[in-house]
């Protein structure tokens, strides 16, 4: 096997933190008398703050012209005068709305500071756009840190150049756990509150041999995983193919607008999908499942290599390491306990990595059908 090309970075993953549904981030008001009516003009906004075309006219007052019962002559000569005495009380209203705009103008900066590490949610404020683009503007000149990323259990903090640095989290400064599903296990056998605290706690041990050794095994508390017989472990890449093209079958089927396939990838996935000997999602046995991939062989080739890609990220390299596969691991060992044996057994020459020939190979894939340009 090729040589392992040095690691990059991991990229942090940062939590988004949006206000309460009934918060408003920017409400202004205009008033008007026409007619001998007062009007408020009160701008709506979505539950996440933005401005919508919707408004509101509210009238004040009482028109008092409706039970004056005087000659339609009349009636229209005070109507005209009462409509030009509208217009010109309304005038030093309409004068003073530029300083109404600055007071918004304020407000939508106010709200655009926001603490390092969340994502603001944006406001479409109309008139008010550029506004809010200088206000973005000054808050990555004050914040370096803003767009300084961290890997897990690192956050990021200025020296005393005000330059960003990624030093360790404090494993008390991680959110409190909300419930058991957001426990974690790591190989140790240990239980952590969350993976906020388990990496954080890994980071605190970077350069030590057990730092080195400690890795999150899987998601929820720890509990006891029945060994893996060598029956059952041929029985777990037959499941495994047939999830793997129903994810992707489902991404297509799904995939209108969202960009959740390129469009290579549904080109791929077309095929399969359309394709009438195809076996549908199911609870099938693994005798269905053997003999389906023998007939529809073609079927599983590109969602294997698919999801190779999806997992080969940091780095891009052609290899898959410990943590690299975590994504996918970490959610399967709970409800297959041969997970970890699956994978340990992929690694044939034992480096700790696996190479698109060895993922490709622990899922049946023939060796002439293996091609990197799948990988897409």
């Amino acid at each position: 096997m090729s040589s392992r090309k040095p690691s990059l970075p991991q990229k942090e993953q940062r939590g988004t933190h949006f206000p309460p549904e009934n918060s408003i981030l920017c409400r202004t008001h205009r008033e008007t008398v026409f007619c001998g009516v007062k009007f408020l003009y009160t701008p709506s906004a979505d539950s996440r703050g933005r401005s919508t075309s919707e408004a509101r006219w509210q009238t004040e007052g009482t028109h008092f012209m409706c039970n004056l019962r005087v000659p339609s002559t009349m009636r229209a000569w005070i109507f005209f005068l009462l409509c030009l005495a509208g217009w010109a009380l309304a005038a030093p209203q309409q004068e003073a709305l530029p300083d109404e705009t600055e007071v918004v103008e304020e407000t939508v900066a106010e709200v655009s500071e926001v603490p390092v590490g969340t994502n603001p949610v944006q406001v479409e404020v109309g008139e008010f756009d550029e506004g809010a683009e200088e206000a973005e503007e000054e808050v990555v000149a004050e914040n370096p840190c803003q767009n300084h990323h961290c890997k897990h259990g690192k956050v990021c903090e200025l020296d005393e150049n005000n330059t960003p640095m990624c030093v360790c989290q404090d494993p008390t400064s991680c959110p409190a756990p909300i419930g058991e599903f957001e426990k974690v296990c790591s190989n140790d056998n240990k239980t952590f509150d969350s993976s906020c605290h388990f990496f954080a706690t890994k980071c605190t041990l970077e350069g030590t041999k057990k730092g080195h050794k400690l890795h999150l095994d899987y998601i929820g508390p720890c509990k006891y995983i029945a060994p893996c017989l060598d029956s059952e472990l041929t029985e777990f890449p037959l499941r495994m193919r047939d999830w793997l093209k129903n994810v992707l079958v489902t991404l297509y089927e799904r995939d209108e607008d969202n960009n959740l396939l390129t469009e290579k990838q549904k080109l791929r996935v077309k095929k399969i999908h359309e394709n009438e000997k195809r076996l549908e999602a199911g609870d099938h046995p693994v005798e269905l499942l053997a003999r389906d991939f023998e007939k529809n062989y073609n079927m599983y080739i590109f969602p294997v290599h698919w999801q190779f890609g999806q997992l080969d990220q940091h780095p891009i390299d052609g290899y898959l390491s410990h943590t690299e596969l975590a994504p996918l691991r970490a959610p399967l060992i709970p409800m297959e306990h041969c997970t970890t044996r699956f994978f340990e057994t992929c690694d044939l020459d034992k480096d700790k990595y696996i190479a698109l020939d060895e993922w490709a190979g622990c899922f049946g894939i023939k060796e002439r059908d293996i091609d990197k340009d799948l990988v897409i």
